[in-house]
């Protein structure tokens, strides 16, 4: 059920600390974590701790808790110093998209130029 955290879900496991992450800032509702393959200098993953299965489907049930996303994914770019070059904030949605963790996720990259169209 979405909001509840899954079992067999890497990033709930990563939340709860069964899994080791490389963690750079949490909250009571979000961790952000180091991606183990890094797409630019700072590459971070940022997560709500409740289940969902991506960025539209948090944000449809619970606005607030997509909006702490956000502001987590604004501080991490702080602690990582890419906030004044300028930073991305990505929502892969869907395996089209890239994504492969079905657990809502904001990759915040920085730390070197990143052209537009992405992908």
């Amino acid at each position: 059920m979405a909001g509840e955290t899954q079992a067999d879900c890497l990033f709930c496991k990563i939340a709860a600390g069964e899994v080791p992450a490389t963690v750079v800032h949490e909250t009571e509702t979000v961790v952000a974590f180091r991606d183990i393959t890094p797409q630019a200098p700072s590459h971070v993953l940022v997560i709500p701790r409740a289940h969902y299965p991506d960025a539209a489907s948090l944000a449809a049930a619970e606005p607030a808790l997509a909006a702490e996303v956000l502001r987590a994914a604004g501080e991490v770019a702080e602690r990582e110093k890419t906030a004044g070059s300028g930073y991305r904030i990505v929502f892969n949605t869907g395996s089209g998209a890239g994504q492969t963790v079905f657990h809502a996720h904001a990759h915040v990259l920085g730390g070197r130029g990143l052209e537009w169209p992405p992908g």
